[in-house]
């Protein structure tokens, strides 16, 4: 119960300044982690949690589903069918650069083993779609980029799974099953897109109709299905959680309606509590165990590594300067990364798997409080740019013309306007 006092209270006072966090550089996700920190074990002890508890890494778990569910629900087929080259460029090249980059960054600074240097970069690769949110609902931000952001934080999770399984069995001296894991890969799209067909096709029987009040529940229950099926068969339920909201999207428009408002309430308490707990994991002692060097390697992965990785990537595409570098830019680490540090405590006891976690929880807080401190300075930087550009002449008198809607702007003119709250 201390743990859902102290989330009781702090969600209170994070709506009560919720639209203060909206307006300003204030962040509602740093509120919870900074609670947690407060809170948990070596400062408050009213939270005292340890990481190698079972319950934390499947409540993380729980709260990257869910974001990568709703996240999913935001694009369909033809989304990912029409604008996936720029996606494409950033997971196919900015990914492994990434990693890469992360692994000798790590080698060099941290002073682990190259095998543990490359399982810490794998785990930091992955950029969050929660955080990556804060600046994907931001209005002033053109389309397209906020379309590429969404879609690298929502598959390239998954993408991470078996890169850190492969190195984690590498320093476990574990045997490793290559075709095991493809397997988990392709059958995690497989039950994502199968799974939400299956639910959707008794909507075609004229007999059977969801009630008004009922009908968000339809894509929850679609959602707790895939989840438990992808967990049961051992599959890789991020990529399951991705391909089953985008799936929903594409045959039932109408259920991913129904399930807007519900689905972002639902999936924001679970990463503010996850939040919450993941403060609760950072002590002190913690902090205080990784030494200067293992700041400069937290400060160097997203200022460094990321924004080079993901300029060789988008190199002569047709993104602007400002739009290469806010994608750099916002490449946060987060649930991805704490699910997966939490894996490496789970499988070892070896001190180097405390290190590689202390690694994980210091650069993904500085990664929340940076980046959830930022996305409206980068909104402005837009708007700016946008209030800067000359105002068109006059129109002249109408003219006669054929009767229809407006034509509907393409994915790269950045002109769709969405809006969602910051995390």
């Amino acid at each position: 119960m201390p743990a859902v006092l102290a989330f009781g209270l702090t969600l209170l006072v994070a709506v009560l300044i919720s639209e203060l966090a909206r307006r300003t550089v204030l962040s509602t996700a740093v509120l919870f982690l900074v609670a947690g920190f407060v809170l948990g074990r070596g400062v408050g002890d009213f939270v005292v949690l340890r990481p190698d508890q079972a319950v934390m890494s499947r409540f993380a778990e729980l709260a990257l589903f869910s974001v990568l569910f709703t996240d999913g629900m935001r694009l369909g087929a033809s989304d990912l069918r029409f604008a996936w080259r720029l996606p494409g460029r950033a997971l196919l090249f900015g990914f492994p650069l990434t990693l890469a980059g992360n692994g000798v960054l790590a080698y060099y600074l941290t002073g682990l083993g190259w095998r543990s240097a490359f399982l810490l970069g794998a785990v930091l690769t992955p950029t969050d779609p929660v955080f990556a949110a804060a600046i994907v609902g931001r209005q002033e931000v053109p389309r397209r980029l906020r379309h590429l952001l969404n879609v690298e934080s929502g598959v390239n999770d998954g993408l991470a799974l078996p890169f850190v399984v492969v190195l984690l069995a590498i320093v476990s001296r574990e045997q490793i099953h290559g075709v095991r894991i493809v397997v988990e890969l392709l059958l995690g799209v497989a039950i994502g897109v199968v799974v939400p067909i299956l639910a959707v096709l008794p909507l075609r029987v004229p007999v059977l109709k969801a009630a008004e009040r009922f009908r968000p529940l339809h894509a929850f229950a679609i959602g707790l299905i895939v989840l438990s099926v992808a967990s049961l068969t051992h599959t890789n339920e991020f990529l399951a959680a991705f391909a089953a909201g985008a799936t929903v999207a594409t045959v039932s428009p109408e259920t991913r309606e129904a399930f807007g408002r519900f689905g972002e309430l639902v999936t924001e308490l679970l990463k503010l509590a996850a939040l919450l707990l993941f403060g609760a994991l950072i002590t002190p002692s913690l902090l205080a165990g990784i030494g200067w060097r293992g700041y400069v390697f937290a400060a160097a992965i997203l200022v460094a590594v990321r924004p080079a990785a993901i300029a060789l990537a988008l190199f002569r595409s047709d993104l602007d300067r400002r739009e290469r570098v806010a994608a750099g830019w916002f490449g946060p680490k987060g649930f991805a990364s704490v699910v997966y540090g939490l894996l490496i405590v789970s499988r070892t006891s070896s001190p180097t798997a405390r290190d590689l976690f202390a690694l994980t929880a210091a650069s993904v807080a500085v990664s929340i409080v940076a980046h959830s401190s930022t996305d409206i300075v980068v909104a402005r930087w837009f708007e700016s740019d946008q209030d800067d550009e000359p105002q068109p002449a006059p129109p002249s008198p109408p003219e006669p013309h054929p009767v229809g809607g407006e034509t509907p702007s393409s994915l790269s003119d950045g002109s769709s306007r969405e809006t969602t709250q910051r995390p």
